[in-house]
């Protein structure tokens, strides 16, 4: 049904359809397709590629997409992402659209897919060309597929570009992927970074579009970090307009003085990569991202993209003659945070504002050295409680005090 209804919904005769290792993965592809061949529409069949190359050819050749993944999740799990034609994610109105039809159901007439293969080999040029013909010789470089959907593809990229490169959870089996490696799992990659000498690691999710990075001594270096050294060093060189990055509610208070001090601006969004893609847009910016480690450089794709984002962070230590690691460890400090998930009968819309004078009296302790973020969850019946401090005690302290006030606030009151 849902490959009915996006043929409907969605501009263009042709659709090009990637997807990742799950075992799932191939089923899935094939009722897409038969769906949208019983609208007359063709498939170009991608294979396993990242969720990157999709919208990148689907902005290149102006094609609508589908990418088949469920990220970061366990194999079990899957999912469709869609693409319009321009490589951008829907917007409400398409995704309305479509919701509409799958919801009033939609009489489905089996047809046999009518597709054909496709390449990613002009994604994998643009990322290698993205550095404007630098390399990464004598650099050692561990990467971290996740057994996903960079299997097949990262290590090519970054031997392209001169690099020794020692690629590590490439042999997905369509159950393995996510399992224990990847960027959810950053330790299987610290651990090897360490035991092979390399200068820096690259881990990255089921999908590769996102990317964490692991420093010499086996640091982890999250999304605050990649941003901050991606601000900063497209700020030196002109590159970043009106000195702004795109951040969301997430962003640790280190990153947020860090930039600060170096001049560079903020436009904060709520969380997700989608409205991070929407401000950078508004705004004529061209990096953002999250601390979960989705980067988006707008000049160079419409989406996250860990792989392309790696090779931007590499180009640019080589450039400045730095260390990956030190340079990471350097540029910010991150503040301790606490995050407290408290389960509710019914979802509460706006509990920020119902708690307002319980965070108004926190903030007012914690002063310039904290923040709290209270929030609903998106997807569950949960209130997101977030506090960040100078000192890890003070945190957790502000935190239990919030939650109390979340129970408090969402205790059905005790029958007579």
């Amino acid at each position: 049904m849902l490959g009915v209804a996006a043929a409907r919904c969605l501009d263009g005769d042709t659709f090009l359809v990637g997807r990742d290792t799950r075992e799932s993965g191939p089923a899935l592809q094939r009722a897409f397709a038969e769906g949208c061949a019983a609208e007359g529409v063709s498939i170009i069949d991608l294979g396993v590629v990242p969720t990157p190359a999709v919208a990148w050819l689907s902005k290149a050749d102006g094609l609508p997409a589908a990418m088949l993944s469920a990220s970061h999740n366990p194999w079990e799990d899957n999912g469709i992402k869609l693409f319009g034609a321009g490589g951008k994610k829907l917007t409400d109105a398409e995704q309305d659209s479509i919701q509409a039809l799958l919801d009033a159901g939609i009489a489905v007439e089996p047809a046999e897919p009518r597709q054909e293969l496709g390449s990613i080999d002009r994604y994998l040029d643009a990322v290698v060309n993205s550095v404007d013909g630098r390399n990464f010789s004598h650099t050692k470089v561990v990467l971290d597929c996740a057994n996903g959907a960079a299997s097949g593809t990262a290590g090519r990229i970054f031997e392209l570009l001169g690099a020794d490169v020692t690629v590590l959870a490439a042999e997905p089996d369509g159950r393995n992927i996510n399992e224990g490696v990847g960027s959810t799992h950053p330790e299987f990659l610290a651990a090897a970074v360490v035991e092979h000498g390399a200068s820096v690691g690259f881990a990255f999710d089921g999908d590769a579009d996102r990317v964490v990075a692991v420093g010499a001594d086996g640091s982890v270096i999250d999304g605050d970090r990649f941003l901050a050294m991606g601000a900063i060093d497209r700020r030196d060189h002109g590159l970043l307009p009106d000195d702004t990055v795109v951040i969301t509610v997430m962003a640790n208070l280190g990153f947020r003085v860090a930039m600060k001090a170096e001049g560079i601006q903020m436009v904060e969004t709520p969380v997700g990569d989608r409205h991070v893609l929407e401000a950078l847009d508004a705004g004529g910016y061209t990096l953002g991202g999250e601390q979960s480690g989705h980067i988006i450089h707008r000049d160079l794709a419409t989406t996250g993209d860990g792989v392309l984002s790696a090779v931007q962070l590499l180009d640019a230590a080589v450039r400045r003659g730095v260390d990956v690691g030190s340079w990471a460890a350097s540029v910010m400090t991150r503040y301790p945070q606490v995050l407290e998930n408290v389960r509710i009968a019914e979802k509460v819309a706006n509990p920020a504002e119902l708690l307002a004078d319980a965070i108004a009296e926190e903030e007012a302790l914690l002063g310039d050295d904290g923040r709290v973020l209270i929030r609903a969850s998106g997807t569950e019946p949960l209130i997101r409680v977030m506090v960040e401090a100078s000192e890890s005690h003070v945190a957790a302290e502000s935190a239990a005090r919030l939650v109390r006030h979340v129970e408090l606030m969402t205790t059905p009151p005790a029958a007579d």
